[in-house]
């Protein structure tokens, strides 16, 4: 039997007959293309979900309480102080290493690139990949100790993120500690047939199988033996619309490490129920994330005697994982469940006519990273602020949140205040930036004006 016709038996056997009949009559040109792309599917398990006609887990939102969390009201100095030791002394053993999930393009802003190339400095117009590199080249150098990035791409901006980081020479950081790999994909299949569908005549309709499909990815692709190899014991895990996120920072490095959580989580406290941030909640004893969109709003603007929100904990999407805890998931059949997004999805139909629906035709399946929360031992809640640590860039400019120009804002005034910090009169109005070469915070920046008082002048205070 030939390969081709195995296959056609294999999808046969997997309930996907349409496709197996396509094969058997379009070109051989065709026929070969398609079976490449269908030999990376699990057709076995592609049929167990199409076959599943199970809805989400209904949970009982009633029975949702807030998260035990380190709140920034109880972040007293020697505590911090603690952490911070901790943490300086696992970088500087080379214990950590940082992933960044960077697999979305900017269309939502206006911007048919991969997001990291979105120029977000506000005065040097920086690129948000370059913001987040430099803070890792910088605590490379504070602490002696190479800080591997694991960064993972999609499809979609695979070539064109490596091409772009190797011309400018991954700003500064060594190549054998960048790691780029790319995440999965998985098949659309029609919302009623539950049959493949075609992007092209050759082309399965693929999308990306969710930031979850991180853990697959990082298996496949060796970089979590990699990590075993380098003797890495942490990752920071963090997403490249944020160019707040203040990479590996000790405090949250070691506040991880003291909990002995496996995973761990930043959050931000949520002042309107209608922040479009999904919750961390705890419900029958175990740390889980709710979507915005799944809670219901009469919990969503619940309060409690203070005035504040009871589900006060937003998500923002940084994590500190340990890599054991990756390894024990990642060799788990099934340790992230498969989630069911019903989307309009064009295609291309067996007549070869593109068919672009008006409703919902269409299933997508992807994994979430925060599902892995609930299997952590010890998982860890920690408040930041969002002036310090959260400006995502998500929408352009001209909509009510989260855009480039409020993002820059946000860099200019945390900047402006390191200057204030330092002892310098600094307008709110002055356009500022310092580079992460030049000070990761406002300690490091005091001990630089101390030895260039002129920095304080430019706008631009950077190497």
């Amino acid at each position: 039997m030939s390969s081709l016709q195995d296959l056609v038996k294999q999808l046969n056997e997997a309930g996907q007959t349409e496709m197996a009949q396509y094969l058997a009559v379009c070109d051989d040109a065709i026929a070969e293309k398609l079976a490449s792309q269908l030999a990376a599917i699990d057709l076995a398990e592609l049929s167990e979900l199409a076959g599943s006609d199970q809805e989400e887990v209904e949970r009982d939102y009633t029975k949702l309480d807030p998260p035990k969390a380190v709140r920034l009201k109880e972040q007293d100095a020697a505590k911090l102080n603690e952490a911070r030791a901790v943490g300086e002394k696992l970088l500087s053993e080379g214990k950590i290493a940082a992933l960044l999930v960077a697999g979305g393009q900017g269309s939502r802003l206006g911007f048919e690139h991969p997001k990291g190339m979105f120029p977000i400095g506000p005065v040097s117009g920086k690129t948000l990949f370059q913001i987040h590199l430099e803070k890792i080249v910088a605590r490379t150098r504070r602490y002696g100790k190479a800080i591997p990035l694991y960064l993972m791409t999609s499809p979609a901006t695979h070539a064109e993120t490596i091409e772009f980081l190797e011309k400018h020479d991954r700003f500064g950081m060594a190549k054998e500690d960048l790691h780029i790999f790319c995440q999965g994909t998985m098949p659309a299949i029609d919302l009623e047939t539950k049959q493949l569908l075609l992007a092209e005549p050759d082309q399965l309709a693929l999308s990306p199988d969710g930031h979850g499909g991180m853990l697959a990815a990082l298996k496949k692709s060796g970089c979590l033996d990699d990590m075993a190899q380098r003797g890495i014991e942490q990752i920071y895990y963090f997403q490249v619309d944020n160019p707040l996120a203040d990479v590996c920072e000790p405090e949250f490095l070691g506040l991880h490490e003291l909990a002995k959580s496996e995973m761990s989580t930043q959050v931000v406290a949520k002042k309107l129920p209608e922040e479009k941030l999904g919750i961390l909640a705890e419900l029958d004893g175990q740390l889980q994330l709710v979507e915005y969109s799944e809670l219901p709003a009469e919990q969503a603007a619940e309060t409690i005697a203070d005035g504040t929100l009871k589900h006060w904990a937003g998500n923002i999407a940084v994590h500190g994982v340990k890599v054991s805890f990756l390894q024990r998931m990642a060799s788990e059949a099934g340790s992230l469940p498969w989630h069911k997004a019903i989307k309009k999805i064009p295609f291309v139909s067996p007549a070869g006519e593109v068919v672009s629906p008006e409703t919902p035709n269409g299933i997508k399946f992807e994994r979430f990273i925060f599902d892995l929360l609930p299997k952590a031992q010890n998982p860890m809640v920690v408040e930041v602020d969002p002036a310090l640590r959260f400006a995502p860039v998500k929408n352009a400019d001209g909509a009510p949140s989260d855009t480039p120009q409020a993002a820059m804002d946000a860099l200019c005034a945390m900047h402006q205040a390191w200057l204030t910090e330092c002892g310098v009169a600094c307008d709110a109005s002055r356009k500022v930036e310092i580079g992460p070469l030049v000070a990761l915070d406002a300690a490091e920046l005091k001990t630089k004006l101390a030895e260039n008082p002129k920095l304080a002048e430019a706008d631009l205070i950077d190497l």
